[in-house]
C-alpha cells in the first residue's frame, strides 16, 4: 500500500481538492505559459510523494477546461489557477464526468483487486480521447497519475501520443521519479518540479483535509515529521503510525545487525488488517532507500555496485508490500524479508 493511498482514505481524491498550498512558482508557470497562448502540450510534474502534484495537475486541469481561450480578459487578469468550487466545470472535475478530462490511473481488475500498474488498453483510451474533434469541441486535458506506474507497453503507448499531439491537448504527467520516466517521454515535456512543503504549510493542507484545527498538537507533530509530505503527515495521524516509523526508522539505522526479537515486536505493531500501519511502515522503509541511493549518487562510479543492489531490494520491496496489501497477508513475514533483503544489500 502506498501513503497516497492510504491518505486517499481519509482525504479528498485530488480532483475535488481546491485548496493548494505553496508551489506558487509552479502554479505561475503553468498559467503564465497558458495565457502566452504557446503553452507546451505536455508536462512532467514531478517531486516526492504527497505534496500536491496531481492536485496542481487538476487545478491547471480546471482553469484550462473553464477559461478555453488563453488569450482572453479573464485569462489574462487571472493571479492563479483557482476557479470557484461552485463553478459548473469544477462539478464536473470533481464528479469525474467532464467530456474534456481523462485521467489515467491504477484501478481495480473484474476481481476488484487494485492493478499494481496502468495497463496498456486502459492508455489507448487517449486515442479516442484526444480524436480529430478535439479542436472543435475545445481542451482535451488527460492527466496520468502516475506516470511511474505504465507498465511498459503502457508507456509506449503514451509515448506514441505525446509524439504527435493533437490540437489544444494537454497532458500532466504527475510523477515521483521523474529521473526514472522514460528518456523519450521526459524528452517531449516541459519539466516542473515541486519541492516539499514548509510544516506550516503542511499543517494547513492536511488540517483542511482531516477537518482538524491547525493548533492540533498532533498534528504539528505529524506535519514535523512529514517532511514536507501531507499524504505522510495524514497517515502518520493514524493511530500509532508515527511511534511505528520511529521505531522502523531505529531498526533501519543498525542495519546490517538485525535483531529478530525487535523484528517480531514490528511485526506485531503492524496487526492484520492495519492499512494505515503497513503504509507507515513502507513509507519508512522508502524513504530510507530513497535518502540511501541520493548520497550513492555524488560517487556514482565508486557505489554502483551498492546503488544497483539497493535499486534491486527497492523494486522487490514494492512488489512485496503490494501483495501483502492486495492479498491482506500476514504482515510479519514482510518485516522479515524486508529487513533480511536490506541486511544483505548493504553489508
Amino acid at each position: 500500500m502506498s501513503p497516497r493511498q492510504a491518505e486517499r482514505e481519509t482525504a479528498p481524491h485530488p480532483r475535488e481538492t481546491s485548496l493548494l498550498l505553496g508551489h506558487r512558482d509552479a502554479e505561475t508557470a503553468l498559467l503564465t505559459a497558458y495565457r502566452s497562448g504557446r503553452i507546451p502540450h505536455a508536462w512532467l510534474i514531478g517531486g516526492p510523494q504527497g505534496i500536491g502534484k496531481a492536485t496542481l495537475a487538476y487545478r491547471m486541469a480546471r482553469f484550462v477546461l473553464s477559461h478555453g481561450q488563453p488569450l482572453s480578459s479573464s485569462v489574462q487578469r487571472a493571479e492563479n489557477l483557482a476557479i470557484d468550487p461552485d463553478d459548473a466545470v469544477a462539478r464536473q472535475v470533481a464528479a469525474g464526468s467532464h467530456g474534456g478530462l481523462l485521467t489515467l490511473e491504477r484501478t481495480a481488475n473484474d476481481r476488484g483487486v487494485m492493478r499494481t500498474v496502468i495497463t496498456v488498453d486502459e492508455t489507448r483510451e487517449t486515442i479516442g480521447f484526444f480524436g480529430s474533434t478535439a479542436a472543435a469541441e475545445g481542451w482535451r486535458v488527460c492527466i496520468v497519475d502516475t506516470v511511474d506506474e505504465l507498465n511498459p507497453n503502457a508507456a509506449n503507448a503514451l509515448l506514441k501520443i505525446l509524439e504527435e499531439p493533437p490540437q489544444q491537448s494537454l497532458f500532466l504527467l504527475v510523477s515521483h521519479a521523474p529521473a526514472r520516466v522514460l528518456a523519450t517521454i521526459q524528452s517531449r515535456c516541459r519539466k516542473l518540479r515541486l519541492r516539499p512543503l514548509g510544516t506550516d504549510e503542511v499543517i494547513g493542507a492536511a488540517a483542511a483535509a482531516a477537518d482538524l484545527a491547525p493548533t492540533d498538537l498532533a498534528l504539528r507533530e505529524a506535519a514535523e515529521a512529514s517532511e514536507g509530505s501531507v499524504a505522510r503527515a495524514l497517515t502518520l495521524l493514524g493511530g500509532n503510525a508515527l511511534k511505528l516509523q520511529q521505531r522502523t526508522a531505529a531498526l533501519l539505522a543498525r542495519l546490517p545487525q538485525v535483531d529478530p526479537r525487535e523484528l517480531h515486536t514490528l511485526g506485531d505493531s503492524l496487526g492484520t488488517s492495519d492499512r494505515v500501519a503497513l503504509a507507515a511502515f513502507i513509507d519508512g522503509i522508502d524513504r530510507w532507500i530513497a535518502e540511501r541511493l541520493h548520497a550513492d549518487e555524488a560517487n556514482a562510479n565508486q557505489n554502483l555496485p551498492r546503488l544497483a543492489r539497493l535499486a534491486e531490494v527497492w523494486e522487490k520491496i514494492v512488489r512485496a508490500a503490494r501483495d501483502t496489501e492486495t492479498y491482506n497477508l500476514e504482515r510479519k513475514p514482510l518485516v522479515f524479508s524486508v529487513f533480511g533483503w536490506l541486511a544483505d544489500a548493504t553489508r
